[in-house]
């Protein structure tokens, strides 16, 4: 084992460079003296973003605000259905999107509290508020529970299709932080499985119709972010992975190659099948322009992996600026095509 990973393994601050730095400092705010160092490599959103993270209470921050980022694919079917300027569609979509930042929080603090004892073993989970002792398990069980009860209330005020979306999600990541999670494979299967419940949610909260393509696509994207952090998990933390997660002694890092490259393969096929298939895209394949960003994007998150930056996608992407670029350029170029360009 490199003397680096020992010092983490023992909680030594050591020094890293670029998104490490970044992913470190948001991670473990106990162990980073010099913040604006550690953001020097991230983008200016990506230091804002990540220093206001570091001064909220520990409650707030258990809700991990930053992994909100995920619920944007709640607007999905918004974006690609065309009602993007219907005022009506936009609000009950961003309606849509907050409930399930509610649920997704009640979830998180779910977690926290069922892994307390394999987080206090990750060299940076265990700063987490509630395994570092800065949240009591009392107030972070009546939190989540009052945070179940606004996602259930506002879904049933949107709709009961779209309840029942939420209700099903719930299920799903109880089951996954009570079980789920440690059978190889299927752990990361279920994560994946709420990415696309959302995306089924944000279809149902405006009432249209949704490609079967999108649900393929944020499937893929899902477990090709997933089997990423498990890579990243299995590579990082050596020795004390098993402690940290009871299945990564299931995982290697070949298979999670495999795995990764198999799935980044079929994004690239099902993505672009998508941008010349699905009936409510432009007529003249021009939504075909975006598959070079999708493309650069998955090569650019698999070059992060490899260099070890895998663990915290929705700081990576604040964080590398080449994959910040490539994904607001895939979304700016969509909305034009969709929007603004001849169909």
């Amino acid at each position: 084992m490199s003397v680096r990973r020992k010092q983490r393994l023992r909680g030594e601050r050591v020094p890293e460079d670029g998104v490490g730095q970044l992913v470190a400092a948001v991670a473990a705010p106990a162990e980073v003296g010099d913040v604006g160092e550690a953001f020097g490599a991230a983008s200016g959103l990506g230091r804002r973003m990540s220093s206001l993270t570091l001064r909220l209470p520990p409650l707030v921050r258990s809700l991990r605000p930053l992994q909100w980022l995920k619920n944007v694919v709640v607007l999905a079917a918004l974006v690609f259905s065309g009602q993007l300027f219907v005022v009506e569609s936009l609000a009950r979509a961003v309606a849509a999107t907050l409930i399930f930042c509610c649920a997704s929080s009640a979830m998180y603090l779910v977690n926290d509290l069922r892994d307390i004892e394999g987080d206090r073993v990750h060299p940076k989970k265990r700063h987490r508020p509630i395994a570092a002792g800065l949240l009591s398990t009392g107030l972070a069980a009546t939190t989540a529970a009052v945070l179940s009860g606004l996602a259930v209330l506002g879904a049933w005020l949107v709709g009961p299709p779209f309840l029942a979306v939420i209700l099903t999600y719930g299920a799903l990541m109880l089951a996954y932080s009570y079980g789920l999670k440690r059978l190889v494979i299927l752990d990361v299967f279920a994560i994946a499985a709420g990415f696309v419940l959302r995306a089924v949610g944000g279809g149902l909260a405006i009432d249209v119709p949704v490609s079967p393509w999108l649900y393929l696509c944020t499937l893929l994207l899902a477990l090709f972010i997933g089997f990423g952090k498990r890579r990243h998990e299995l590579t990082f933390l050596e020795d004390e992975a098993v402690r940290h997660r009871s299945n990564l002694a299931s995982y290697t890092v070949p298979l999670l190659d495999q795995f990764i490259s198999l799935i980044g393969a079929a994004i690239v096929m099902a993505y672009s099948l998508y941008t010349f298939d699905a009936p409510n895209l432009p007529e003249n394949h021009a939504m075909m322009l975006t598959i070079p960003f999708v493309v650069y994007a998955l090569f650019r998150y698999l070059y992060l992996i490899q260099r070890g930056d895998g663990g915290a996608p929705e700081i990576l992407l604040f964080a590398d600026r080449a994959l910040l670029v490539s994904i607001a350029g895939w979304g700016l170029v969509s909305v034009i095509l969709l929007y603004l360009a001849p169909r």
